[in-house]
Parts: C-alpha cells; structure tokens; sequence
C-alpha cells in the first residue's frame, strides 16, 4: 500500500488559518498553539473518517494508522461514540 504524504490543499488551509490567526493575534503572543491546532483538527478529522469507515471503528483506526483503543478513547474525549 502507497503512503500519500504530499503537501496539498489540507497544509494550505492550516498554513491559511494560522497566517489569518497570527494576524489577529495583532502583536498579542500566541500560546498553546499546538494544543490549540490539535483541538480544532482532531473532531472533524474524526468525523470524516468515520463517516468514510461507515463508522467501522477497526478500519478507522488502520485509516488513520492508530490503534483501535487509542480511537475509541478519541471518539469518546469529542463525545463522538
């Protein structure tokens, strides 16, 4: 099985957000930020994939190339169960 990892249109949305993120910040320093991308990326990324697994938790998992438990910890933490 291929691997895609290419930048694309995905790193241009974050690269976007963060630019207009950064501008608003006006001069304030930004903290967290890696939490705070995280938080706003992980619910609809989950989402997607569920959807797109049928919400098959053990082919979602292999999607996203995490463990089954791991997943199911996720689902819960964005009260997707």
């Amino acid at each position: 099985m291929k691997e895609h990892h290419r930048k694309g249109p995905l790193a241009a949305c974050v690269r976007s957000a963060l630019e207009r993120y950064f501008h608003d910040l006006d001069g304030e320093k930004p903290g967290s930020l890696y939490a705070m991308v995280i938080s706003e990326v992980e619910r609809p990324l989950l989402e997607a994939v569920m959807q797109h697994a049928q919400s098959n938790q053990c082919k979602a998992a292999r999607m996203l190339g995490i463990n089954r438990n791991t997943l199911r910890k996720k689902l819960k933490l964005h009260g997707l169960e």
